[in-house]
């Protein structure tokens, strides 16, 4: 049993790695088409992307790697946990204003 646990380790290691890339890949995008039409909404729209794909994924993917291997006390989780939060909200009310946003 022990090595179906491990595989299953490494595919969630590989998809958060995944996602953290991928967000970031789509958050730079994101910040081009800011570059090219210096649009404020744009811009909004690349932060907001950036916070809610590659920061939040990063904090929790590393976080949990620190907890797990015992680098930092589980006293720190609640706090990791807030801090990923407060990312993906402030993520996703910057795309909320990119969308509503007429400027």
């Amino acid at each position: 049993m022990a090595p179906m646990a491990a595989v299953v380790d490494w595919i969630i290691i590989a998809l958060a790695i995944g996602s953290t890339l991928v967000g970031g890949y789509v958050g730079y995008q994101a910040y081009r088409g800011y570059r090219r039409h210096d649009s404020r909404t744009m811009q909004a729209l690349s932060i907001g992307l950036f916070f809610l794909t590659a920061v939040a994924f990063s904090i929790a993917f590393v976080g949990s790697l620190l907890l797990r291997e015992g680098y930092l006390a589980l006293q720190y989780q609640q706090l990791l946990t807030l801090i990923t939060r407060l990312f993906q909200f402030l993520g996703v009310l910057l795309i909320a204003y990119s969308l509503h946003s007429r400027g």
